[in-house]
């Protein structure tokens, strides 16, 4: 505002057109006033640009001018516009708003926002990149800008509110397991990590609150698991101190290793406590290693193979089918360029992932006999994990017909992040379930999961041989290439619905480290997750 004047900073060729027509668009888009006996005719089809840029025109302006219900009208959802906006101003205490659009691209119009928060005699500038999008509401044609919370600023979601004052929890100092400080600046993918362990920890730690600007999670936010997040700070709080288990060193490495791959994750856990070493990843705003919630494929056989080996129903060097193709529940299943194996043995089958030979046992088991498995010797899918943060345990639901035997490959409604497959190698390599943790339950008193049986030596001695042979000459073998000592591996690719690739995963153990990465989009797991678990395996064990 200068003057009295309220101006919407113009950026973009789009935006310079408004001069040409004063304020309004119909000498552009040809319509006319209907006549008293006509209805008026509804427009439909594409927005043209002076649509888009008119309309997210008059949406920033409103906004920028402190007029809540003229920019709520400009929305295709009033009262959510009205309450967000109202309380950007009353709850955030953000004042002096500058909004400078962009040049459109299509229907969206990006713009920056510059603005101040002020909080009881103490200013601070702020300043983010957001977008708008336009579209045409169905009733009358009109274009609207189709309302997210998003809008406001990126980080919300539908539900979220910003808000100024003193923090509800205060901020706590995270450190790694030899004493030094954690950040999000050193460590990019810690950013949810530290906003989990201040929700937990902050006022168990003897911190004191400071003032800021932070999102404070709606309902459907918090059902994801998301920690709300500090925007900005005015005056930092005094921290209390939680130390946490993650390694230094392979904290780094994981980072630099994730960095390589687009939309990769990892996580190391240290098999004989469940120690969380590292975790990591490629896109930092959401912690897909801990609360992803993905097909893991054929890393599932795995598990699979415990249940299949304890029920008789396979034996590592005894023979087992591996047809082109087994059908069930209606439902025609087949193998990685419809190979198959003649003749061959269960640890043949499983070093070269083929799916007939665990979809071909489906008709012998029971519809809940993987999820008991999966629960009762691996401790997933019982959403009881208490890692320190925030994370998704697993699940491994009971299922019937076509989707039990998909299951079975880690398709199906089987879900899993790297975490929990991290878990899965760490209990084959130990023998016995033990929950990962981020920071000791020695520090606030917690329970960690457990399981309830372990497997039997003949099975657990069966699995391990499994895994080593496909560490050695399966399709693990590429990547575990110069991993030395006691190994085993397992490869992934789970296919998803609308991609083009199917997300590869990768689970192995060396020694006393258990570690598993899932590349989404990236193909097979050997030659995408594969090279970023080797890596960090190579570091230890």
């Amino acid at each position: 505002m200068i003057g009295g004047m309220i101006a919407v900073v113009v950026g973009g060729a789009g935006f310079g057109a408004y001069a040409l027509y004063g304020g309004g668009a119909a000498a552009d888009d040809g319509t006319r006033a209907a006549s008293a006996d006509q209805k008026p005719k509804v427009k439909t089809g594409p927005l043209s640009a002076t649509e888009v840029t008119t309309t997210a025109r008059a949406f920033l302006t409103a906004w920028q001018s402190g007029k809540v219900a003229e920019a709520a009208a400009a929305t295709d959802d009033s009262a959510a516009a009205t309450s967000l906006l109202t309380g950007y101003t009353k709850d955030a205490r953000i004042k002096d708003v500058t909004l400078t659009p962009g040049t459109p691209t299509g229907d969206e119009v990006p713009f920056s926002v510059k603005a101040t928060v002020s909080y009881k005699n103490t200013d601070k500038p702020l300043a983010y990149d957001s977008a708008l999008t336009v579209v045409r509401r169905t009733s009358d044609g009109k274009p609207l800008v189709d309302w997210h919370a998003a809008v406001v600023h990126p980080d919300l979601k539908d539900g979220d509110r910003l808000v100024t004052g003193e923090a509800g929890t205060p901020p706590v100092k995270a450190l790694d397991r030899d004493g030094g400080e954690l950040t999000k600046e050193k460590y990019a993918s810690l950013g949810p990590v530290l906003d989990g362990l201040r929700e937990k920890y902050g006022k168990e730690a003897g911190g004191k609150a400071g003032i800021e600007l932070r999102v404070v999670r709606g309902k459907s936010a918090k059902s994801d698991d998301l920690s709300d997040k500090t925007l900005l700070e005015l005056s930092k709080g005094t921290p209390g101190t939680v130390k946490t288990t993650l390694d230094p060193a392979l904290q780094a490495a994981a980072e630099k290793q994730v960095a390589k791959k687009a939309r990769s994750s990892v996580a190391v856990v240290r098999v004989s406590t469940g120690e969380i070493l590292a975790a990591a990843n490629a896109s930092p705003g959401f912690n897909t290693a801990f609360q992803g919630s993905l097909a893991p494929g054929s890393t599932m056989k795995v598990i699979t193979s415990s249940l299949l080996i304890e029920k008789g129903l396979a034996s590592a060097d005894k023979k087992h089918p591996c047809p082109k193709y087994f059908t069930y529940g209606h439902w025609k299943f087949q193998n990685d360029d419809k190979f198959e194996i003649k003749d061959g043995t269960f640890k043949a089958s499983f070093a070269r992932s083929c799916n007939t030979a665990f979809i071909s046992q489906a008709p012998k088991l029971k519809d809940d006999d993987l999820t008991k498995q999966a629960q009762q010797v691996f401790g997933l899918g019982m959403n009881n994990w208490a890692i320190g943060v925030p994370s998704f345990d697993g699940a491994v639901p009971v299922q019937s017909a076509a989707q039990m035997a998909a299951s079975l490959i880690g398709q199906g409604g089987v879900r899993m992040n790297p975490l929990n497959m991290a878990s899965v190698s760490a209990t084959v390599k130990s023998g016995t379930f033990r929950q990962p943790y981020l920071v000791s339950p020695d520090v606030d008193g917690r329970k960690l999961a457990t399981a309830s049986r372990t497997m039997s030596a003949g099975t657990l001695s069966q699995l391990r041989e499994l895994m080593s042979y496909t560490a050695a000459y399966g399709t693990a073998a590429e990547a575990m290439a110069g991993v030395s000592g006691d190994v085993g591996a397992k490869t992934g690719s789970a296919e998803v619905d609308g991609q083009k690739k199917p997300n590869g995963w990768f689970t192995a153990y060396r020694g006393d480290l258990a570690a598993a990465g899932v590349v989404q989009q990236g193909g097979h797991g050997g030659s995408t997750a594969g090279p970023i678990v080797a890596a960090l395996l190579k570091m230890g064990g």
